[in-house]
């Protein structure tokens, strides 16, 4: 580091006299001050963003999708269009209480107090001093005396922005602050959509848990009754094998279903928060019912997606926090110019602190210049250009990403939606040959083999469409989350 000083002041009571070259100087570095800073400003996005939107999928499917229907503004607690109560609650509480975003707005609350630094940076820094003591002059001496003396002082320094170092260093702690309130928004869409799917899962896994009940009753009775036929001697072996088998794996699905409740059930307790089988009495059911999809989703302006998609968002503002460290690392290649003032108080008697003649005032303006430095600062730079760099490519991964979701999402709910109407028609079906079934045994024309196969057909046929209907909420909910809704503005 080497170091030029600018002509001292001196120092005489109240006033401080500064060479006229001195008082130059420190005017033409304020003046400085006032230009532009040094470093590529931030210019924005890619257009990788907006070229990658217009050949997508979603583009063209959300236009179609606009066309035949009036736009409607996209919802941000979209979970409310279920008209489900619990679930609503569930997402509340996973919004207050889940640790996921307790950490994300712990580190949000440091990314603030960064910038926070940043920014006093910029202003000037002072201390206090104060100071009592007596000095003895013992034996020995030609006088055996004590001197007293105390002072005071405030002391000041302010760093001249000269070439923009610290405005950069500001620029670069906002968009980081920024990008980690886009992390937290981005956690806050995961965990409603997450909290959303294993909801609809566990409604769909009881409501198959009492399907399945129902079957292994049936299984129970038709196989009691091949084994009748079985002794009787109307029956061969390999119908009662097959009735054995067919309870056996009914019974085998019961058991996974209860397994995969009770992991749903504990999901959502960590979801929102509490210790496992907090919500076990909360959430059971006698008789579950699924949420109802709604019969229009409003996907809204395809190039909102890049406003809305909060990762999209921070993997914006990183790479404008890169950018402005380019610049932050470039303005160490240029002087530094800092004004160093200080007031003070100095007596042998604290009578006479406040005294005129005791004050003494002094400013000086520092100049470093840290030009040799090996290569040290053009290291810095091409660092900070690299990292630039990467945050470019980040942010199109970001970008053709959330596109993918998009494009992914859209076509499965769009399919599932086509799809599901076919399953409940052939539920319908199954209905009325059950009802057959029932008529033609009161009827005597029908054995009670045949009508417990009848409602074997129609339990699979509701299975089926359960299914179907699970998977089509759990589309509209991928849909949501790739729409980059469920958060809350902090």
């Amino acid at each position: 580091m080497t170091t030029f000083r600018l002509p001292s002041p001196i120092r005489v009571g109240l006033t401080t006299l500064t060479t006229r070259s001195a008082v130059a100087a420190a005017a033409a570095m304020l003046l400085l001050a006032g230009c532009a800073a040094v470093g590529p400003n931030d210019e924005g996005a890619p257009a990788v963003a907006g070229n990658a939107l217009a050949q997508s999928r979603f583009a063209r499917d959300a236009a179609t999708a606009q066309a035949a229907q009036a736009a409607q503004p996209v919802a941000a607690s979209w979970w409310q269009a279920l008209n489900d109560p619990a679930l609503d609650a569930l997402v509340e509480q996973a919004l207050r209480n889940s640790p996921t975003l307790q950490a994300a707005e712990a580190r949000l609350r440091s990314a603030r107090a960064t910038l926070s630094q940043q920014e006093a940076n910029r202003r000037p820094s002072g201390s206090a001093s104060a100071l009592g003591a007596g000095v003895w002059q013992g034996p020995g001496t030609d006088h055996e005396s004590t001197l007293h003396l105390y002072s005071a002082g405030f002391d000041a320094t302010w760093e001249i922005d000269l070439f923009g170092g610290p405005r950069r260093a500001v620029e670069s702690a906002t968009a980081q602050a920024q990008a980690v309130q886009a992390d937290l928004a981005d956690a806050q869409v995961s965990l409603t959509a997450e909290v959303a799917q294993t909801y609809v899962a566990l409604r769909a896994q009881q409501r198959r848990q009492a399907l399945l009940l129902g079957t292994s009753a049936v299984d129970s009775q038709a196989l009691a009754l091949a084994r009748q036929r079985l002794a009787q001697g109307v029956a061969p072996a390999d119908d009662v094998e097959q009735r054995a088998q067919q309870a056996e794996t009914t019974f085998a699905a019961l058991t996974d279903v209860a397994a995969e409740i009770a992991a749903s059930l504990d999901r959502l307790a960590l979801l929102t928060g509490q210790a496992p089988g907090a919500l076990d009495a909360q959430l059971a059911s006698d008789a579950p019912v699924l949420p109802t999809a709604p019969r229009e989703v409003a996907i809204g302006d395809p190039t909102g997606l890049l406003q809305r998609r909060p990762d999209i968002r921070a993997a914006e503002r990183r790479l404008a926090g890169r950018t402005a460290q380019i610049g932050q690392e470039k303005a160490k290649y240029f002087p530094k110019l800092s004004l160093l003032g200080n007031i003070g108080v100095a007596a042998t008697d604290p009578g006479k602190l406040l005294r005129a003649d005791s004050l003494a005032l002094a400013a000086v303006p520092y100049l470093s210049w840290n030009f040799l430095d090996f290569g040290r600062t053009a290291a810095a730079v091409r660092q900070a250009e690299a990292g630039r760099d990467e945050a470019v490519a980040n942010y199109k991964a970001a970008v053709l990403g959330a596109l993918q979701d998009a494009n992914t999402a859209l076509s499965r709910f769009g399919q599932q939606r086509q799809a599901l109407p076919h399953l409940r028609a052939q539920q319908a079906s199954t209905a009325r040959a059950l009802n057959l079934a029932q008529q033609r045994r009161q009827a005597g024309t029908a054995s009670q083999l045949d009508l417990l196969d009848a409602q074997r057909r129609d339990t699979d046929a509701q299975l089926k469409a359960l299914e179907g209907e699970a998977e089509l909420l759990k589309d509209f909910v991928a849909l949501q989350k790739s729409l980059g809704l469920g958060w809350q503005p902090v």
